[in-house]
């Protein structure tokens, strides 16, 4: 990682990626993660385990999905405690529409568990134990952290794969979500690292779709090598 930043390559993408960032701010200034996890209390870690749900179901699922299911999760069960002493069934039940239901009804079930037991309902902010969590991998990890506490983290979701890879952040064929994490790190600063990942999604649906990406009308095509290359 050392060498990578003396080169010519490194310090061209970087600046790349800060005006991309610079440019995604201005489109979607308000950042805001697609999961529609907080309440109106006025601490985030309050409801830091409705977004451990959510991001868990999210695997393999919508964003909008997830949240008209968990409008009658929440409304069944509106606490870390309700969730964690509720029948596995209804879990099932409730979760069924998100696909992998048993694991993610278990692994929601387990979870919050844990929550209540050891960390008094509370989601802790620290990224080794969050991937002690079942179901928890470093994407959930660095959301959570991200949108809780601030802490900085690349959110490596299938959006922001495929947007750094056509940015020339790395090939574009690579999907390894970690290798992907720690590339952009390097490349997009700490302070700025999840509200670029929250646009990066919105922008992975208005634009730079994986199938049919409107490079033609992009806001980011004079500066994208994939757009310039004439894909």
């Amino acid at each position: 990682m050392k060498n990578i930043k003396r080169t010519k390559q490194y310090k061209e993408t970087r600046a790349r990626f800060a005006e991309v960032s610079r440019r995604l701010a201005e489109i979607y200034p308000g950042a805001e993660c697609a999961l529609e996890w907080r309440t109106d209390a006025p601490d985030p870690a309050d409801d830091g385990w409705r977004l451990l749900i959510m991001g868990r179901l999210s695997a393999q699922c919508t964003d909008a999905r997830v949240n008209i299911v968990c409008r009658d999760l929440f409304a069944a069960y509106p606490t870390v405690e309700a969730v964690a002493g509720a029948p596995i069934e209804d879990l099932e039940r409730l979760v069924h529409s998100c696909g992998f239901y048993r694991a993610k009804a278990s692994n929601i079930k387990d979870s919050c568990a844990l929550l209540v037991n050891e960390y008094g309902g509370r989601v802790p902010a620290d990224r080794e134990v969050l991937l002690t969590f079942p179901g928890v991998g470093r994407k959930i990890a660095n959301l959570l952290l991200g949108d809780i506490y601030g802490i900085p983290g690349i959110v490596a979701d299938t959006h922001l794969i495929c947007i750094g890879g056509r940015l020339g952040a790395y090939p574009v064929e690579m999907k390894d979500p970690h290798k992907v994490e720690k590339i952009l790190d390097l490349y997009v600063e700490p302070a700025d690292q999840s509200d670029f990942c929250h646009r990066a999604v919105q922008f992975g649906r208005d634009y730079c779709t994986a199938r049919a990406p409107k490079c033609d009308r992009c806001p980011l095509g004079d500066i994208c090598p994939f757009a310039q290359a004439g894909n």
